[in-house]
């Protein structure tokens, strides 16, 4: 390490001195794969941290991730570890940044900042196996600078990349196209680049395109529109439809794409599976129903949400005899529509652990089952949880992608300063602890006129009971945890799609019977 690097004392430099000197410290320790270079870095960044504004605090943790991204590449360099699961320098990194994306210092960055701190965080998360936060995180980059070029073609990239792990032919193909014309937009002139080496990278972009080309026909999808779906026959129904759109809250792959009318329908299902003659269909009989609960939270979402907002009454909150505590509070059916939604979506997750249990064999006991739990032996309380060996270096993608989800949990620890290393989601604290208040014991929902900041006040109205959220605040949690539990159960899919390929792949000469089950069909 270069000595004008580890002779740097922060109390004799600016701020701004400061800032410049690990950003320099972060690309060279990329530059020449120094590791114990980036580590040095991030010692900076802790000492630095309590002397920094919003603003520059997004800019040291975007270092930060850096930093912890030239120590995985560090661990990679022969590939040998590449499908190792616990990585806790990944883990460190995407913290680091979606604790930039998530601060309220964000907006105030320059606009070419925020779109690489973006692109960063989706090609992490496409990395471990989570291409779907992936492409809303590359989308928002785009929304911020249309004309951004890594945003356009690593999108491309993930779409491409995401295509083939989808069981529906029709799906790739279409999936694929798109990816096309991402690939080739980076040649469109006005296109905006952040790197050197761009020649070469829009070259390798460009080639993609043209791979895809030469082996995807795309004439079986010629007449196929995006567009020309109907979304219902009411007006309720299409602005139901219209908003799960919006919200890419739909099952289907193609709601990846955008708002189209074509992905406005739940049709992602378990793929094909080789099961042993006379087994009861349970596993189609469980996922049909962890479907059915989504779809249903969704929609109580949606009428909660709308309602609300439009201050509607009902006829079941007449005759509710309740006392106004002077503090804005919102009582409602629809109010308790949205919690009812979010305790609906935060359920699914230990269904999937109980699914994952079921499918893969683990023979781990009903009542020790959680989303958390579950890719880990049993028996190691006080010590590190240590991977299931059938988890170790397995090459599913998808199922990796539901592991790493389960990080964006946290169960057993209690206290906010541990969150680090145990999560890669800043907020994971609050999600649980919403979470327990409406199992438990006692959210109180606010009217969002009540534009309270500090909630450790004390006075009159301060309800140390209650964990306060505003209207606002309950409806957007709630609608995250269910994009949540919706990758979820599409991991969850994909990773058994996966898994039959491997199995089939082991057990070439055996002879199948196909069984196909009818459409369970309400209308």
């Amino acid at each position: 390490m270069s000595r004008k690097y580890t002779d740097w004392e922060l109390g004799q430099h600016t701020l701004l001195e400061s800032m410049n000197h690990i950003a320099e410290l972060v690309d060279d320790a990329a530059d020449k794969e120094l590791p114990e270079q980036a580590r040095q870095a991030l010692c900076l960044c802790d000492a630095l941290e309590e002397h920094l504004d919003a603003r520059q605090l997004v800019e040291l943790n975007y270092f930060r991730a850096n930093a912890w991204s030239v120590i995985r590449h560090a661990n990679h360099r022969n590939g040998s570890n590449i499908w190792e699961w616990n990585q806790p320098e990944i883990l460190y990194e995407i913290y680091y940044l979606r604790s930039a994306v998530q601060s309220s210092g964000f907006q105030s960055l320059d606009l070419s900042r925020q779109c690489q701190i973006l692109v960063n965080t989706a090609n992490i998360l496409n990395h471990i196996g989570r291409p779907i936060e992936a492409i809303e995180h590359w989308t928002r980059a785009i929304n911020v600078l249309p004309n951004f070029a890594m945003a356009r073609g690593n999108l491309g990239f993930g779409l491409e990349s995401y295509s083939h792990h989808i069981y529906d032919a029709g799906h790739q193909i279409v999936i694929f196209k798109e990816a096309c014309s991402l690939l080739r937009s980076v040649t469109d002139k006005g296109i905006v680049w952040d790197r050197i080496d761009y020649q070469e990278v829009k070259k390798n972009m460009v080639g993609k395109a043209e791979k895809i080309e030469s082996n995807v026909d795309f004439r079986s999808i010629q007449h196929v529109s995006l567009t020309e779906h109907s979304l219902g026959r009411s007006l309720t129904e299409r602005r139901y439809r219209e908003w799960a759109l919006d919200n890419v809250l739909f099952l289907s792959p193609l709601n990846e794409l955008g708002a189209y009318p074509i992905a406005a329908q739940d049709i992602l299902n378990l793929p094909n599976m080789v099961r042993p003659i006379g087994e009861p269909p349970h596993f189609i009989g469980f996922f049909n129903q962890i479907k059915q609960e989504f779809t249903s939270a969704r929609f109580l979402c949606w009428q909660g949400i709308m309602e609300s907002e439009n201050h509607k009454k009902h006829y079941s909150d007449k005759k509710v005899f309740l006392f106004n505590t002077l503090d804005y509070p919102a009582y409602s059916i629809f109010v308790e529509q949205v919690k009812i939604a979010f305790r609906m979506a935060y359920s699914l997750f230990d269904k999937i652990a109980f699914f994952i249990n079921e499918y893969w064999s683990l023979g781990m006991r009903e009542c020790s089952i959680n989303f958390q739990s579950i890719w880990f032996k049993e028996g190691n309380r006080n010590n590190s949880p240590v991977l299931r060996d059938c988890f170790q270096n397995q090459q599913n993608l998808p199922l990796r992608g539901l592991y790493w989800l389960s990080k964006d949990f946290v169960e057993n620890d209690r206290y906010g300063n541990i969150a680090l290393g145990k999560t890669m989601e800043p907020d994971a604290f609050m999600l649980r602890s919403v979470r327990n208040h409406l199992e438990h014991k006692y959210i109180k929902v606010h009217d969002d006129i009540w534009n309270y900041t500090d909630r450790s006040e004390k006075g009159l109205f301060a309800d140390e009971w209650a964990f306060h959220l505003s209207m606002q605040e309950l409806n957007d949690k709630t609608i995250r945890i269910l994009k949540m539990a919706r990758a979820g159960l599409t991991y969850l899919s994909l990773a058994v799609h996966r898994e039959e390929n491997i199995r089939r792949s082991q057990m070439p000469d055996k002879l199948t019977l196909p069984m196909k089950l009818p459409q369970w069909e309400q209308f």
